[in-house]
């Protein structure tokens, strides 16, 4: 039941990004729902499984909705690393490290989409209106992790996303 839910957590955040939050996107921006959830796996799981499950996320939203093939799975699977790499040293119960890895898993992934964007030539110059998006996606992103990593973490411990514990 894990790997299916772990399966339907980006299809379902991939279709409410593109219906309901269009209809209630903050200046123009949408949150990225796929990020969110990859995040609170890396925080919750090894930094390689981590990164495994963040390019899949990534690699499903590039064939979905990308016009370059490689980019949000390459964003999602290096910001899944980092996070995962340092989720041995963080007290997961607390909601604050919740949010605030999203905060930062939010920026780095818009900063990596950023820099791939410049290197395959998608975008000339960096002006302010960059900024000001990864801002709005990142406040979007924190409004909605709240009561997400909430749910995420207790379906983790006690739930559907529980990993199997006899082996």
């Amino acid at each position: 039941m894990r790997y299916l839910m772990l399966c339907l957590l980006p299809i379902l955040s991939l279709f409410l990004q593109s219906t309901l939050f269009s209809t209630y996107s903050i200046k123009n921006t949408l949150p990225d729902l796929v990020l969110v959830f990859v995040i609170f796996y890396a925080l919750l799981n090894d930094a390689r499984k981590a990164a495994q499950y963040g390019f899949l996320c990534g690699m499903l939203e590039d064939l979905l909705v990308g016009r370059f093939i490689g980019m949000n799975a390459l964003g999602k699977g290096l910001t899944a690393y980092v996070i995962g790499a340092v989720q041995g040293n963080v007290f997961k119960e607390n909601l604050a490290v919740g949010i605030l890895s999203v905060l930062v898993g939010s920026g780095l992934n818009y900063l990596l989409l950023l820099i791939l964007s410049l290197i395959l030539g998608m975008l000339t110059e960096v002006d302010q209106q960059v900024f000001i998006t990864l801002f709005y996606q990142a406040i979007y992103n924190l409004l909605l992790s709240t009561p997400l990593y909430v749910w995420y973490y207790n379906s983790s411990r006690y739930g559907l996303l529980r990993q199997n514990r006899e082996r």
